[in-house]
């Protein structure tokens, strides 16, 4: 991921390993030290330190802010 992106909360981010329901997008609930993400596909609901969330993700899908 790009340092210089922001990290909004309300974007969809795909990931680069699918999760064990199917899905591949994720939607940013929180921001700060920890990301808090929401499965799109089975609404299932993690949180991510940041360093891990930003080498695991692979692209901004969609940014509704």
């Amino acid at each position: 991921m790009n340092p210089a992106w922001e990290v909004a909360e309300g974007s969809v981010y795909r990931m680069r390993r699918q999760h064990p329901c199917g899905g591949w997008e994720w939607r940013v609930l929180r921001t700060g030290a920890d990301i808090g993400l929401e499965c799109t596909t089975c609404q299932r609901r993690v949180e991510l330190e940041r360093r891990k969330f930003e080498s695991r993700v692979k692209a901004l899908v969609r940014n509704d802010q």
